[in-house]
């Protein structure tokens, strides 16, 4: 997906404010709101699981920061420890 077919995905999932409102159905939406996500993360820098909360819930309206956490992990966009303790950016 290029930068510009993903904006113009988000232009119905996003505020103003660049807040997602919306959880997508289809799977590009939600691939397209995962990469804008993720572009929210230092890449180098260790989160504890609390500082991934807060900061997804500041991106999103609709109540939901697990499944984005939990999304995240699973397209392999973030790492985590086997405890949870620490998440960062994956890098190939």
């Amino acid at each position: 997906m290029t930068i510009s077919e993903s904006e113009e995905i988000l232009k119905s999932i996003k505020n103003a404010d660049g807040i997602i409102i919306r959880w997508p159905k289809k799977k590009e939406e939600k691939r397209a709101v995962l990469e804008y996500l993720i572009t929210k993360f230092e890449k180098g820098k260790r989160y504890s699981e609390l500082e991934v909360n807060m900061i997804l819930k500041r991106w999103h309206s609709f109540g939901d920061h697990s499944l984005l956490r939990r999304e995240l992990y699973d397209n392999f966009l973030i790492d985590r420890t086997p405890d949870c303790h620490e998440y960062w950016v994956h890098e190939e």
